[in-house]
């Protein structure tokens, strides 16, 4: 990367930072209001002491500095600043030149505009899955078909209720053909990660509560994926069905799985 292209970045990374930071109100992040502010926004010494950084460290980093911080620091400051998940992404892509790590978002959420989509989607379940396959979001059809509103965070995981949720598993005829191909496509999503700690700790939960899951885990793919359920029974009838996916955050990796449903 040339010096001009360096110091361009640097330049945008002291903008945004010092644009965030001023837009701020005390009031926003719990400080008390005082007279005296001769310039709008909170002083660097806030900011620095909300994040848990060094004043010094901090104000190198705002001026566009040439120093090196940690993916906690980057966190640490976006939650300071109030970042949503865009914006924060967008921090990261200006200081580290990447997205922030898979796992770094407790609980992604998906925007209005998404749940509208989703919403229209009429006669046609859909969800909103992230890297994990946590369902993060979900329209009316998905949720008669799943129950998902009815799940806890921990057991509306697609992985989980595929290989461990007896309910859903009675509804599931073609389950030896659907299980290789679900955990085929969640190879690749592992691949992104390989060393994101829940994503190895879901994968050990499954090999101890499903024979299924860690027999195949253990078993080279066989190059088929599939990103949902192949056919369902409600009640007597049984639908099958074909899916699409679409990436809505490429950042957070989240993904909007469609069911294209078909009555056999």
């Amino acid at each position: 990367m040339s010096d001009r292209t360096l110091a361009r970045t640097r330049n945008d990374l002291s903008d945004f930072v010092t644009r965030h930071r001023k837009r701020l109100k005390p009031a926003d992040v719990g400080l008390p209001t005082t007279g005296g502010r001769r310039t709008p926004g909170l002083r660097r010494e806030e900011v620095a002491a909300l994040a848990g950084v060094g004043l010094t460290w901090y104000t190198w980093f705002e001026q566009g500095r040439d120093i090196q911080v940690s993916e906690s620091f980057l966190l640490n400051v976006s939650k300071a600043l109030k970042l949503d998940d865009v914006a924060c992404c967008h921090l990261f892509l200006l200081a580290h030149k990447r997205p922030p790590p898979a796992d770094i978002y407790d609980w992604p959420s998906v925007h209005p505009r998404i749940q509208e989509i989703m919403d229209e989607l009429a006669t046609k379940p859909a969800y909103v899955i992230n890297l994990g396959w946590d369902v993060v979001a979900w329209n009316a059809n998905a949720d008669h078909l799943f129950g998902f509103s009815s799940r806890d965070r921990v057991s509306r995981n697609f992985l989980r209720m595929v290989f461990t949720d007896p309910q859903l598993r009675a509804r599931q005829p073609s389950f030896l053909n659907d299980g290789p191909p679900l955990l085929a496509n969640f190879r690749y999503d592992l691949a992104v990660a390989p060393e994101n700690p829940a994503l190895l700790s879901l994968v050990e939960d499954l090999k101890k509560l499903s024979p299924d899951f860690k027999r195949w885990w253990g078993q080279p793919s066989s190059g088929e994926y599939s990103r949902g359920i192949g056919s369902l029974l409600t009640g007597e009838t049984l639908t099958r069905f074909q899916h699409e996916m679409m990436t809505i955050d490429e950042h957070r990796h989240l993904r909007m799985i469609v069911y294209f449903p078909s009555v056999a």
